[in-house]
């Protein structure tokens, strides 16, 4: 689907995002193996989570759903079934990532795949620690990529160091951890979001968390959960960055998740200049929420992002280097090489656009730099097939006098659907 954008700011309005897409995922995966019914309210009713969804399914889980609630008859850690056919994962790599962890520790044979894109992104990453647990797991070129064969059973604890900080590759050794002999250990280079430990915490399992270090036993059971899942930060920062780069914009944005180890984008914008004020500060369902209050103040200013803080906004960099078109001098970003192996390597991805439209940007292996401030101009975009890229250029196209034009749109839905009915409703009411 292509979509012609010719909207102007400023952007004005109280707005809502979609519920959190990471928190949809392990609420679904981890309620399927509790022992006793789950309750799910404002589940992401996206292509992603729902991918997760039909694949519990076909493990055996009795999941029902009536709008944004979803319920979940947990079948037990021992309950899963094996699947009748192979496993698709669509485009969502939390879903097989996650997946794999749980899937090699069951008794049974299974076979996860995914689209088009899904089949280019690298799964040694936890298919490495997974046989090191004493699982069987097979792939394609070299075992690094999709479809990944699993064959499961009886698992052993390990000390796991992880070369990249990753929530994914640290929540399938976790849930792994969970049925193995003896104490399981993730370690991180730096802490990435820790919504996985909060959630299994809650639900009795015997998992502590030091530092970079999570530490996990296996547990006979697991208690249900019922929980709100807030708005999606990822989602939120698509309209923050706009009101700080759009002259004479005023956004809130309510009941968004801002845990700590998410929110790193806020962190970088308020030291780039950016007027951002959380507000009604408070918790739901162990993670806190809090509505975001967004004014445009003036030009941004240019700063270095480290590698230190790339984990807490890994999902944010597409827009992130939006803001940085905007801001004077010349930003940053270093130790960045995961987002290679995203839905398109964002890296690449994000520079080629930018240059398109008359950005000045240096390419590095981990990261690039950009000099702002910058004139955008208009035109034909690609997107890559990818959510995040494709919003990121949309909230760009409102710096343009031309406007643009974006290709393969259609992946918005992974994780934002009514993204640009929302974007334009903020403009329509200046």
């Amino acid at each position: 689907m292509t979509v012609d954008l010719k909207l102007k700011g400023p952007l004005r309005g109280d707005i809502e995002v979609p519920p959190d897409k990471s928190i949809s995922h392990r609420a679904a995966l981890f309620g399927s193996i509790a022992e006793g019914q789950s309750i799910i309210d404002n589940y992401l009713m996206a292509r992603d989570p729902l991918a997760t969804l039909k694949a519990l399914r076909s493990l055996g889980v009795n999941i029902g759903v009536e709008g944004k609630r979803v319920t979940i008859e947990g079948v037990g850690l021992q309950g899963l079934k094996e699947p009748e056919d192979v496993i698709n994962c669509e485009n969502s790599g939390t879903t097989m990532r996650l997946l794999s962890g749980l899937l090699a520790a069951q008794p049974f044979f299974s076979v996860l795949t995914g689209d088009h894109s899904l089949r280019k992104r690298p799964m040694d990453r936890v298919i490495i620690p997974l046989r090191m647990m004493g699982a069987s797991l097979y792939a394609r070129r070299g075992d690094s990529l999709p479809p990944v064969a699993i064959k499961g059973g009886a698992l052993k604890g390990i000390s796991y160091i992880c070369p990249q900080a990753s929530a994914q590759v640290k929540t399938a050794i976790i849930l792994a951890g969970l049925y193995a002999q003896g104490e399981t250990t993730v370690v991180e280079p730096y802490r990435s979001r820790d919504h996985t430990e909060k959630m299994l915490q809650a639900m009795g399992a015997d998992l502590r968390v030091e530092g970079t270090a999570v530490r996990v036993r296996s547990v006979k059971k697991l208690d249900p959960i019922e929980m709100i899942v807030p708005g999606d930060f990822s989602s939120a920062a698509f309209f923050v960055v706009a009101a700080l780069v759009v002259p004479g914009s005023d956004v809130m944005i309510r009941s968004v998740g801002v845990n700590p180890t998410r929110t790193g984008l806020l962190d970088i914008l308020v030291r780039m200049g950016g007027e951002v004020d959380l507000m009604n500060i408070r918790e739901a369902g162990g993670e806190p929420v809090a509505d975001i209050h967004v004014k445009y103040r003036g030009p941004l200013r240019a700063t270095e992002i480290t590698p230190e803080e790339v984990p807490k906004c890994i999902d944010e960099f597409p827009i992130l280097t939006v803001a940085a078109t905007q801001a004077e001098g010349v930003t940053s970003v270093r130790g960045a090489q995961e987002l290679r192996v995203k839905e398109s390597d964002r890296i690449a991805t994000m520079v080629a656009e930018l240059r398109k439209m008359g950005v000045e940007v240096e390419e590095y292996s981990d990261g690039l730099s950009i000099k702002g401030p910058a004139r955008l101009r208009g035109g034909a975009l690609k997107t890559y097939n990818d959510h995040r890229v494709a919003m990121a250029l949309a909230i760009a196209s409102l710096l343009t006098d031309e406007g643009v034009r974006l290709e393969e749109t259609s992946s918005v839905e992974v994780s934002f659907p009514g993204f640009f009915d929302l974007l334009n409703s903020l403009c329509l009411k200046n």
